[in-house]
């Protein structure tokens, strides 16, 4: 491509992403060496930008490869606008040496690669870090020990703690885990049509290979030769672990004081861990930023895309360049059916409005008698079925759950139409008096709105594996910022699963990975004033002051 057309096409992307124009032109110096302190050499692009006054030094770290869409998003659209740019394959991936073993080798070569930087004639003196997912994973990483030229990050949907529970939510993120083990096992496949077909068909899939058993060898079937790590995550389905000591970085946020900027969407699998950096980071003190859109995981390169690349520029602009900053307000949250609200902290201050599950799938103020009860049956050969939600997969986010809501195995309560709008911003609880005839037993629970003509899609979902088969089950929600419209209806559905986001509780306690039987599970809810649904919710939004 010409010089020129270069130019235009530059300008034509900048103006599709409402992006401010590009300063300046920038060269790609491809296969960088980067040594490691074993010896291993990873490779990276630098891109540099043709100017006599860089605007800093940025850092990007990844296991996707270093092409497109990898190489605008984190190279180009930055490059034109005067960063030195070092887009770098982690071990293991797209040319880097050593093997690829997910999340383990991150601290070390973060460290080493900062070290490297230092030493480069045309370095700035200062940088920051950047992207998304795992290369978000692979910021804190570098942030568990920050060398004292890292000025500032940028961190998109990024976990710090990748251990199995922590990903699905106290059971194991079965669709995700697999699901990416699956695309990153074979995404260097050198048949590219290959490669395509296995992406077109993917969720169908890690769905049909996740109902085998034993779900070892099933998933195996899957993965091929690719993924080896896969078995090893599967056999150590508990938090505490110390398998996931290494995977688990939240020391990185007892001491980094490293301005963060951190960007996620109410539909992310990662956005309750997100919101929680953001509490940990201001209570010490740490400048801190959040964005929180109507997205999911995947929506960050697409839909979300304009957002991000604005509000990092800015962010750079501000911690690496002196600028002014163009942010209004430490928060800033999308809320469902009204818009953009910017606020000083997280969560906002919001009144209680409790609901109490009540006879005949009534959903109301007012607690029943205690003496009611309802009851339904998990069966694991025929899980309840996910639908949307917070997953990697394209199949998540909001979804049509009308038939989810009409199923034997799931107990559905729905509230009377609302006279006026009602605000949900926060995260809503609900406490469960339950009995279960099976100890080993899960429970899954989902707040929906349902419209004028009967139509329900998901708000926010709950999930408490190993629950207790007696007594109260206190569930945490997602949070939320969502507007129930007057006229619509709210709706809590209860079930024993979640499948194939969260893994199927096979009811006999037998290890996942080798149990090849299954037992029903038998919940029964206890109507009354100990069941109740918590919505931190209110008539008018919450306030911007």
């Amino acid at each position: 491509m010409s010089s020129e057309l270069s130019r235009l096409a530059r300008h034509a992307l900048s103006r599709a992403l409402h992006l401010p124009p590009p300063v300046c032109d920038y060269a790609v110096n491809r296969h960088v060496r980067v040594p490691m302190r074993d010896g291993v050499e990873l490779v990276a692009d630098h891109y540099t930008p043709r100017t006599a006054d860089p605007a800093g030094t940025l850092l990007v770290r990844g296991p996707y490869g270093r092409g497109f869409p990898i190489s605008v998003l984190f190279g180009s659209i930055y490059a034109a606008r005067g960063y030195h740019v070092v887009l770098q394959s982690v071990r293991g991936t797209f040319g880097s040496g050593g093997e690829f073993d997910p999340f383990v080798n991150e601290v070390a070569d973060g460290a080493d690669t900062a070290a490297w930087l230092r030493d480069q004639p045309w370095f700035t003196g200062t940088f920051a870090t950047m992207g998304l997912s795992y290369l978000g994973f692979t910021q804190w990483a570098l942030l568990t020990d920050p060398p004292p030229e890292l000025k500032a990050a940028v961190i998109t949907v990024g976990p710090d703690d990748v251990s199995g529970p922590r990903w699905g939510r106290g059971s194991f993120g079965l669709n995700d885990f697999l699901g990416w083990s699956h695309l990153v096992g074979g995404q260097e496949d050198p048949n590219r049509l290959r490669s395509l077909l296995r992406q077109a068909g993917a969720q169908r899939r890690v769905t049909e290979a996740s109902l085998g058993l034993p779900l070892g060898p099933a998933s195996r079937t899957l993965l091929g030769d690719g993924a080896p790590w896969f078995e090893s995550w599967l056999e150590h389905p508990e938090t505490d672990d110390p398998f996931w000591s290494g995977l688990r970085l939240r020391d990185a946020l007892a001491d980094v004081d490293v301005p963060v900027l951190l960007l996620t969407g109410w539909q992310d699998l990662f956005v309750e861990q997100t919101l929680e950096h953001y509490r940990m980071l201001t209570s010490r003190g740490v400048t801190a930023g959040l964005t929180v859109g109507p997205w999911t995981h995947g929506h960050m390169m697409t839909t979300a895309a304009p957002t991000v690349l604005g509000e990092t520029l800015d962010w750079l602009a501000t911690h690496l360049g002196g600028a002014a900053p163009l942010r209004r307000s430490p928060v800033r949250i999308h809320l469902g059916g009204r818009g953009w609200l910017n606020l000083p902290d997280w969560p906002p201050a919001m009144p209680d409005v409790v609901l109490h599950p009540q006879p005949a799938g009534r959903l109301g103020p007012a607690a029943p008698e205690p003496d009611g009860t309802a009851t339904f049956v998990y069966n694991p050969a025929d899980p309840t079925p996910t639908v949307g939600g917070r997953l990697l997969s394209p199949a998540g986010g909001y979804r049509d759950d009308t038939a989810l809501a009409r199923r034997a195995d799931v107990l559905t309560f729905t509230g009377t139409p609302l006279p006026a709008d009602l605000y949900v911003v926060g995260h809503p609880v609900l406490e469960l008096a339950h009995t279960c005839a099976n100890p080993h037993n899960d429970l899954f629970v989902r707040v929906s709105q349902v419209d004028e003509h009967g139509r329900s899609r998901n708000v926010s979902d709950g999930y408490l594996a190993a629950a207790p088969d007696s007594g109260t089950a206190r569930i945490e929600l997602d949070p939320v910022a969502w507007t129930f419209p007057a006229g619509s209806r709210i709706r809590l559905l209860i079930a024993g699963g979640s499948h194939p986001r969260f893994l199927r509780n096979l009811g006999t306690g037998e290890t996942a990975t080798t149990a090849t039987t299954y037992k029903t599970a038998r919940h029964t809810v206890h109507l009354g004033e100990q069941s109740r649904l918590v919505l931190p919710a209110g008539s008018h939004p919450p306030s911007t002051d």
